[in-house]
């Protein structure tokens, strides 16, 4: 049996889960293109949904990093965003999550190491070493390699843990949909909406303890 959009794949050479980025990525720009053309001061429906969702992030970045996190909370709130959404396609029978494929999480993933480094040295300068030395400079010998690795292994880390469980997520709910498609599907579909935005929290949260990090004094 073919796969939904298999056809892009044969003839325009797009795997799968770039074409379900892609339509992820428009459905959120169509959203914010009728939030923004229906803006009023009281909000209300479908723009009192998006700021609700919007102020979690803000909250989160307001309260990790102050008055740095409105700096990179657009940055904050487009990962989570794509990530929501795009965990959620994949509840939607005939279409899978793009975040589900390795690819789609390491990109997501690297500019997150890269803004953590850019934002370290614009704040310390060269003193920005600092982080990764430790607290005393006879530990600078051990902690450093320690400390590499550490931020090396962090867009790996970030990009595993959503691929690995929205991958295992779909392959469960595959098979619990299977053993007992007539009994318990609300509860399937419960798990998996349970699942898919604890996921796309926990991805937007460590991605702000990171950049957190970056700007705060080394100690």
């Amino acid at each position: 049996m073919k796969e939904p959009f298999e056809f892009f794949h044969y003839i325009h050479g797009i795997p799968l889960y770039v074409t379900h980025a892609w339509l992820v990525m428009g459905g959120l720009i169509m959203a914010a293109l009728a939030v923004r053309g229906a803006m009023a001061v009281l909000p209300g429906g479908f723009q009192n949904v998006v700021e609700s969702v919007l102020d979690i992030f803000y909250d989160l970045v307001n309260e990790s990093m102050g008055h740095e996190g409105r700096k990179v909370f657009p940055l904050i709130a487009s990962l989570g965003l794509f990530i929501l959404f795009g965990n959620f396609l994949g509840l939607v029978p005939g279409f899978g999550a793009p975040t589900g494929n390795i690819n789609t999480t390491l990109a997501l993933a690297l500019p997150v190491f890269f803004l953590t480094h850019i934002l370290g040295l614009k704040h310390h300068g060269l003193g920005y070493i600092k982080h990764f030395t430790g607290p005393m400079p006879a530990l600078a010998p051990l902690m450093l390699p320690i400390e590499l690795i550490g931020h090396v292994a962090r867009p790996v880390t970030l990009a595993v843990r959503l691929f690995g469980n929205m991958t295992a997520k779909h392959y469960l709910l595959a098979i619990l949909g299977v053993l007992s498609p007539w009994i318990i599907p609300s509860a399937i579909l419960a798990l998996g909406t349970l699942v898919s935005v604890i996921q796309a929290y926990v991805f937007v949260l460590l991605t702000t303890n990171y950049l957190a990090g970056a700007v705060e004094h080394a100690h």
